[in-house]
């Protein structure tokens, strides 16, 4: 006998900023299921240290943060997604401080700190280096005041559950039995985060493999943008330590680098300096380890007052001491390392994807908010604003389920899902999985990286042709996700390929300067369609979005 169906309201999968805020925004009568593949505290959201930008202290403007995020931008933002943004951020963060979120301050008053790009000092944060994970005990705590929504952990989706050209729910891997179960939904939002573990350095934590990417790409989803990785200047580079995320803030409270010959070179490169945007500094980063033959740099904070350090950063300063390094007196070796996707699923301004019933949010979306370059510290906001929309749109736009189909429509998803489980096996060939990882993860670093040019580009796009998975692929976590990396990163490298200027975090030495011969252009791809440039969102989104997202 067959397992029958479980049904809710909506599926979100993801339980990061974007995912908790989507799921916040949907609560009421409607049952809500948020799905996470590890444990709850895993997301991106939990490693977040430098902060939240918003346009809130006494010398600052909305203005002035639309003009920064489009400035980081090069020329790619979308400027209505940008003016949502700042202009939406600062009530999401007070709505946040009502839910009993507890910022740093200075007395009364908000404590903020400038980063990189920011002509302002607008970045709040807490319990100095611990924004993102506090952030997210705040949203748990309210999601626990709302009954309507359960957070199920180690819950793998391995794919979109599709009623023609809708969505109807998800696949997903049952822990408990390694079989293939069915969860129906009238709405999925995807909140799943980043990719940054298809490369070889990485400050996101395991489970940043982009799902989210590769399952709406199967589904027929248009995607965009993705040529765009944000690789962050400052990761930690000392033997035996992972690529630790040194935060921008640290450079933001008088932190400069310098070479191995201790010179300090930021200067040289941009007037900003030490707070140029991310893909200015990580380039100039490169280019002073090719000179002086090293594979880092150093950052050097032994100008700051100590004890304002220790107190300012507690998680940075701890973390550091476990590999010898004292943050207040040593030099800090550091290196750029992926750190965040600027592209994703295309998106309207609403969260609404070009396939029915299927939205997205967070660092998963891409609504061309960040253009070319993300601003520094907008990205925690962005899932906040962009989460609440989502929520909002699909709780206005879902279909009543209709009872007098439903069990044709769990026979027809269940044949589907057989169909899917017949060309699984038992978890067998791990190693070979383990090796295509590996290779991938190599060749994005090398060719498809923060410098790159025709040549390494084309390799890499053979290259990742050329890798391949066993087949029937095994019916477990680790292999599906390696199945979602190498869809991703031929992804990448097929975008990155396609774009023939530099601009932004999107850098070809070959071709080092911006196409000014067109306006700026978005690209698409999907699984029927090459990439494609253009300034609009494809006809898929039709006149549903045509009225929100110019």
């Amino acid at each position: 006998m067959s397992e029958k169906n479980e049904r809710v309201d909506f599926l979100i999968l993801g339980a990061g900023i974007a995912g908790l805020r989507a799921a916040i925004e949907l609560a009421g009568d409607a049952r809500v299921l948020v799905l996470t593949k590890g444990e709850i505290y895993e997301s991106s959201t939990e490693h977040a240290q430098g902060g939240i930008a918003a346009a809130l202290a006494e010398d600052d403007e909305v203005y002035l943060h639309y003009q920064d995020t489009l400035q980081a931008g090069d020329g790619l933002c979308r400027e209505e997604a940008v003016r949502i943004l700042v202009e939406q951020g600062p009530v999401e963060i007070k709505r946040l401080i009502d839910w009993g979120m507890e910022f740093d301050r200075e007395g009364t008053r908000l404590a903020f700190t400038r980063e990189g790009a920011h002509s302002r000092s607008r970045v709040l944060h807490a319990h100095g280096d611990s924004t993102g994970a506090q952030i997210l005990r705040a949203l748990i705590v309210k999601v626990k005041t709302l009954p309507s929504i359960e957070i199920r952990p180690h819950t793998f989706v391995t794919d979109l559950l599709m009623d023609g050209a809708r969505v109807a729910g998800v696949n997903f891997i049952d822990a408990k039995t390694s079989r293939l179960r069915t969860i129906e939904a009238k709405a999925v939002i995807l909140a799943t985060g980043g990719m940054g573990q298809v490369y070889k350095e990485t400050t996101n934590p395991d489970v940043a493999c982009g799902d989210g990417v590769a399952i709406a790409y199967r589904a027929g989803a248009w995607l965009s943008d993705l040529e765009f990785i944000q690789f962050h200047p400052t990761a930690l580079y000392a033997k035996g330590a992972p690529r630790f995320l040194l935060s921008e803030a640290l450079r933001g409270e008088g932190g400069v680098l310098r070479n191995v010959d201790l010179q300090r070179f930021m200067p040289r490169y941009h007037e900003a300096g030490e707070l140029a945007p991310r893909d200015i500094v990580s380039r100039a980063i490169v280019m002073e380890m090719k000179k002086t033959g090293t594979e880092f740099v150093y950052l050097d904070l032994t100008g700051l007052k100590p004890d304002h350090v220790k107190n300012r950063f507690p998680r940075i300063y701890s973390t550091c001491l476990q590999y010898g390094l004292d943050i207040t007196s040593d030099l800090l070796p550091v290196r750029p390392a992926a750190h965040y996707a600027m592209g994703g699923v295309a998106t309207d301004l609403d969260g609404r994807t070009s396939i029915e019933a299927l939205y997205a949010a967070g660092e998963v979306a891409a609504t061309g908010v960040h253009g070319a370059n993300r601003l520094a510290s907008n990205s925690l906001l962005e899932g906040l604003v962009f989460g609440a929309r989502a929520g909002a749109t699909a709780r206005k736009h879902s279909c009543p389920t209709k009872s007098k189909s439903a069990s044709a429509s769990s026979k027809g998803h269940a044949s589907e899902r057989a169909q899917q489980e017949a060309s699984f096996r038992p978890a067998r060939g791990e190693d070979d999985v383990a090796l295509v990882v590996k290779r991938l993860r190599e060749i994005l670093w090398d060719k498809v990286g923060i410098i790159r040019d025709q040549q390494g580009l084309s390799e890499a796009v053979s290259q990742l042709r050329a890798l391949s998975l066993p087949d029937p692929l095994p019916l477990d976590r680790k292999c599906h996700e390696a199945r979602n990396m190498l869809a991703v990163a031929r992804l990448i490298a097929a975008s990155a390929l396609a774009r023939r200027e530099s601009r932004g975090a999107h850098y070809r030495n070959d071709m080092p300067f911006k196409d000014e011969s067109t306006p700026p252009r978005h690209s698409f791809i999907s699984k029927d369609s090459a990439v494609l440039f253009s300034r609009d969102l494809p006809a898929e989104f039709g006149e549903r979005s045509a009225t929100s997202h110019k």
